[in-house]
């Protein structure tokens, strides 16, 4: 119950903001902002309902949205991975650990699985150094890693995700039943 009053929250300060919206310089990074946090990104369409609502054209919403690294245009994964490049994660083979969940995945730096599970990011520092290399899955921090390892938890989740999806379809045929 909590999401949904969290959401609803989201989308009432999203339609407020923008009825609020009176023309003032520097409103639009706080559109974008509410705009993302009631999508999860921001859309074709929001940018053309505030480009609507501010008078400030498309080409320079957009072009607001590709200058801040805040801002996506792109739904997040469900699981976002944050792979950590700092000096101790580098020096310890972050590069060999990148190259292992794009190539478990199938996505590259940026990108979201097919699937809408993944998501992968580099960070400068995760701040676990003595764990070198280190990735964060959501708010799981996972460190001493090798390909090996990095691998098997990975295919740990798409299987828990399995899992969770057959179980949820058994319930919904034995709800139809």
């Amino acid at each position: 119950m909590k999401g949904v009053i969290t959401t609803a929250a989201k989308q009432d300060d999203f339609r407020y903001r923008l009825w609020r919206y009176d023309g003032a310089p520097g409103e639009l990074i706080p559109l974008l902002q509410s705009a993302q946090d009631h999508f999860g990104y921001i859309p074709r369409r929001a940018i053309s309902y505030i480009a609507e609502v501010t008078g400030i054209p498309e080409s320079e919403v957009y072009g607001v949205i590709t200058f801040y690294s805040q801002f996506r245009l792109q739904p997040m994964g469900k699981y976002v991975i944050r792979a950590c490049d700092g000096t101790a994660c580098h020096v310890s083979g972050s590069s060999m650990i990148i190259e292992t969940i794009e190539d478990e995945l199938g996505i590259e730096v940026g990108g979201t699985t097919e699937d809408g599970l993944f998501t992968l990011s580099i960070v400068a520092c995760i701040g676990c150094c003595s764990l070198a290399p280190v990735v964060m899955i959501s708010d799981e921090t996972h460190g001493r890693l090798t390909p090996a390892s990095l691998r098997k938890l990975l295919r740990g989740y798409r299987r828990r995700e399995r899992s969770a999806g057959k179980s949820g379809e058994a319930a919904g045929c034995a709800d139809k039943a």
